[in-house]
């Protein structure tokens, strides 16, 4: 029986050889072939002129080289040029990073289709690092490719060529086509006007225009984003309606007086936030909500009050956070605000082996602690907690909803509560955390001053470093951030060693200085950590390790090295060190050429605006979601066809059409969903019952 799921290495023109290439970039099936798609098009017809293109726009045209040449700039670096026309005029294309296979196939007379941005480079019109394609016969030589007026181009690997992945395409369709099947009801593709699934795929193949591949594409981002969102409905369905959860009372105790000892107000944010919390936690179902907060907005607190409520109702509360420094911050903090009330313990688990860990632990199974802080250690297999009722998750944006689900049934479903101090853009909140009620705390306490950012070229750096004296010589501290450890062959970036050794030895003889990184033990980075933190010295080097760290009150500025390189919501996060006491604080980012229209976008965009909402939707645009949380995020969707960037409108309509489908028919019994329950439960079902909670 012919299957479309049949091994790729038996269609005509891949074999076994090919087949392990392909299966690198996850093709490993006809129909895999079918859905992998062009991820541009060349089209042999373009009216693109050279002539009439402008300065920042996005550009495909077809030219022929006309001269290449390579420069050397910098120290003893290297640029490669080419130089192409269509004979309206000319343009240019540089690559500062490049390898002999490139030069060698840059060879004056061949033609080639280029894409990319244009920039003004030394009055010429410029493309850097551009999208490149060589339009030689050899290309081009299939009698059913020649007559197409448009070429697709594939993502590549190995030694495939585009030559090779038309033909095997091309045999794909001409033998398997007739098994594609339908994975959207009738009545949906009607309604929202998508092309049936058979004819879609083939538009995305053997499109005439580039307009229409891009319409089609659309269907398939939303029959992405639909399963996707059934997913998610069935699951909040479960936690909503079938999993028992605790049912906590008001009783106004430890709640009560920790309410009446506050030496400030708390913002209406933060009184809205905490009834949100608490109308889930005072149901009978299990709560599973996501609390972001800017920097500073005052998550703490609002989790603390939350905590005492499962306390006073016989209950412990745990804290789980990424580093066994924070913990210790969080330990004292939570101590201060509870130091009226000693009736209250509470513990610190931390990694490794340490004295009176064992005694630690066997508290926390008796009963003996009522609030417990740490970190991953909270979950290893040997704790055993005595009641839980509460656990919240600190910088939860490296989990996904699997790990979620495992640390739910490890503690017999306690109420759930997710924290991220990284404001997350509504696109990506629900596709990590469509299952997750989330609230915002969009308001700033009134004490909270912003910190004024400045950029800077290098050339002005010393002028920094003056005003960072200026700050030391007040009494406070400063952060430099550099984007490296050590000194590399391969970048020529400032890195932390040679940063600290200048700092220390030329810069500020007189200050002390530490230097932090990554590459340090955990002990040891805790303990640079915390003799900062007790100002025992006036300057730390360090990489993005401090990102989520301990609050230096007394850190009043800092200088990031290489901002243009770095990510603008990790950027917020590092900015977000200083500012945390009563002082006015700076932040200083320093550039170096040559620098991407992307790159000053960014830059631009974070010395006009210190709310993280919004410079967390500009990171998305910029970035796209695989960078947002960066290469640690382990609950990111991975998505084949849809962008969570560019289908921002498509996934709200998935997720309302798939909420409702399952608010109607949650285990999808109707025969108006019987193909959508077929396909679900082929495709997803694994996965749901990896995550059932």
């Amino acid at each position: 029986m012919v299957s479309i799921e049949g091994d790729v290495k038996y269609l005509k023109g891949v074999g076994e050889y090919r087949a392990k290439l392909l299966k690198k970039v996850g093709v490993e099936t006809y129909l895999d072939v079918m859905e992998y798609f062009p991820r541009a098009y060349i089209d042999l017809n373009s009216n693109v002129k050279i002539a009439e293109i402008e300065n920042d726009s996005n550009v495909a045209v077809v030219a022929k080289i006309m001269d290449v040449y390579d420069k050397t700039y910098g120290n003893n670096k290297k640029k490669l040029h080419a130089v192409i026309s269509d004979g309206t005029d000319s343009l240019m294309l540089t690559w500062f990073q490049y390898n002999k296979w490139l030069n060698d196939k840059l060879i004056i007379g061949k033609e080639v289709w280029v894409s990319g941005k244009v920039s003004i480079f030394m009055n010429t019109l410029n493309i850097v690092h551009p999208e490149i394609e060589f339009l030689d016969k050899d290309n081009v030589d299939d009698d059913f490719w020649k007559n197409r007026p448009l070429l697709p181009i594939y993502p590549l690997t190995g030694n495939l060529t585009n030559k090779a992945l038309r033909k095997i395409v091309l045999n794909c369709f001409s033998e398997y086509s007739d098994f594609i099947e339908e994975n959207l009801p009738e009545q949906i593709l009607k309604k929202y006007k998508l092309r049936d699934r058979r004819s879609a795929l083939q538009i995305m193949h053997f499109a005439t225009s580039e307009a229409n591949a891009l319409q089609t594409r659309k269907r398939f981002a939303f029959e992405e984003l639909f399963y996707t969102q059934i997913l998610l409905a069935r699951t909040k369905f479960r936690h909503k309606k079938i999993v028992q959860g605790l049912e906590f009372k008001l009783h106004h105790t430890y709640t009560t007086i920790l309410k009446n000892s506050l030496p400030y107000q708390l913002t209406g944010a933060q009184k809205r936030v905490i009834n949100e919390i608490v109308q889930d936690m005072t149901t009978n179902k299990q709560m599973n909500r996501l609390v972001q907060g800017d920097v500073g907005s005052g998550k703490t607190i609002v989790t603390l009050f939350c905590m005492l409520l499962a306390v006073e109702n016989g209950y412990q509360a745990i804290m789980m956070v990424p580093t066994e420094i924070l913990a210790e911050q969080h330990l004292q903090t939570i101590s201060n605000y509870l130091s009226n009330q000693p009736e209250l313990k509470i513990a610190l688990l931390k990694g490794g082996a340490y004295k009176g860990k064992s005694k630690i632990k066997e508290g926390i199974k008796q009963g003996e602690f009522q609030i417990i802080i740490g970190t991953h250690a909270l979950i290893q297999d040997d704790i055993e907690f005595h009641k839980a009722g509460f656990l919240v998750v600190d910088e939860q944006h490296r989990f996904g909803v699997e790990q979620r689900a495992k640390l739910s049934q490890k503690m017999n479903f306690p109420d759930m509560l997710y924290l991220s101090a990284t404001p997350i853009p509504r696109s990506l909140a629900l596709t990590v955390y469509g299952d997750l009620d989330v609230s915002q705390i969009d308001e700033l306490p009134p004490s909270r001053k912003l910190v004024k950012t400045i950029w800077h070229g290098e050339a002005k750096k010393k002028l920094v470093y003056q005003e960072i004296e200026q700050e030391l010589m007040k009494g406070r501290q400063a952060y430099v951030v550099c984007p490296l450890v050590e000194e590399s062959e391969k970048m020529d970036l400032q890195d932390a060693e040679t940063v600290f050794q200048r700092l220390q030895n030329v810069v500020f003889p007189k200050y002390k200085v530490a230097l932090l990184h990554g590459r340090m033990k955990s002990a040891e980075k805790d303990e640079i950590m915390l003799a900062y933190k007790n100002h025992e010295y006036d300057i730390l080097v360090s990489t993005t390790v401090i990102e989520v760290g301990v609050d230096v009150p007394n850190a009043s500025v800092m200088m990031i090295e290489h901002a243009e390189r770095f990510g603008l919501s990790q950027i917020h996060q590092l900015r977000g060190r200083v500012g945390r006491g009563s002082d006015e604080a700076f932040c200083y980012l320093i550039s170096y050429p040559p620098i991407s229209s992307e790159g000053r976008e960014r830059l631009q965009t974070m010395t006009s605006t210190n709310d993280g909402f919004l410079i967390a939707e500009k990171d998305l645009e910029l970035r796209g979601p695989g960078d947002f949380f960066g290469k640690e995020q382990s609950g990111m969707p991975k998505f084949k066809f849809a962008s969570i960037v560019n289908d921002q409108k498509i996934l709200l309509v998935a997720r309302e059409v798939a909420f409702q489908i399952i608010d109607d028919d949650p285990h999808l019994e109707k025969e108006e969903n019987r193909l959508v329950k077929e396909y679900y439960f082929k495709k997803f079902f694994d996965r749901e019952k990896m995550i059932r909670y």
